[in-house]
């Protein structure tokens, strides 16, 4: 049983038939740190600024922004639950959590894949919100490596994908991110149909570490 917490609420259909494509067979539990909220009380939850936004997908497929600090602070007891390996199904990055052995933090899997794929070149990412890009491309440029940042809504329109997946192709990065837990193998295609470059789906990548945490 691999088990998951995402940042919003569940259960999240989406978010695990992209976990079980990456890891077939694998039961999963999947809980959210936004469990039990009315939406009035998920409204309450706004964020102060771009690097205090996080984005999720509802139960409903609507898309909303939440706070950073107040996920955080909601997340701390589900962490805490239990041991074994837990999945945090979310690419951003959380400090302040209890120390647990195997928990997965894709933000800090996907940082190390790529300073280990790419330690210098270009890389792209793609992440939900224009105001997250500025931070994440911060965060991630050092000497010799040049980060590109674009802006792609989960649950977007095709048509809005495919302008994306241009636009970062003609950038021509040597490895794309793409930086959100709510991206699915559907824009992973449309990125890998107009890129040389291999294409890093979120998901994908912290399932398959998190699964090699669990006996056989």
């Amino acid at each position: 049983m691999l088990d998951v917490v995402c940042i919003g609420q569940s259960p999240r259909p989406d978010l695990e038939a992209e976990i079980a494509a990456a890891v077939p067979g694998l039961p999963i539990r999947l809980r959210g740190a936004l469990d039990g909220l009315s939406r009035a009380e998920l409204d309450g939850l706004a964020p102060r600024d771009g690097a205090d936004t996080l984005y999720t997908t509802l139960p409903s497929g609507e898309g909303i922004t939440v706070s950073k600090a107040a996920v955080t602070a909601r997340m701390r007891a589900l962490v805490a639950e239990g041991g074994g390996p837990l999945l945090l199904a979310c690419t951003g990055e959380f400090k302040g959590l209890p120390d647990r052995p195997g928990l997965v933090q894709p933000s800090a899997v996907l940082n190390a894949l790529a300073g280990a794929l790419l330690p210098h070149g270009r890389l792209g990412i793609v992440v939900p919100l224009p105001e997250q890009a500025e931070t994440l491309v911060a965060a991630r440029r050092r000497p010799g490596l040049e980060v590109i940042g674009m802006a792609l809504r989960p649950q977007g329109d095709g048509a809005a994908r495919a302008e994306v997946a241009r636009a970062m192709a003609a950038a021509r990065p040597d490895l794309v991110l793409l930086d959100c837990i709510s991206y699915t193998r559907g824009d992973r295609a449309a990125f890998t149909a107009l890129l040389p470059c291999p294409v890093l789906l979120a998901a994908a990548v912290a399932a398959r570490v998190a699964a090699s945490l669990l006996p056989e």
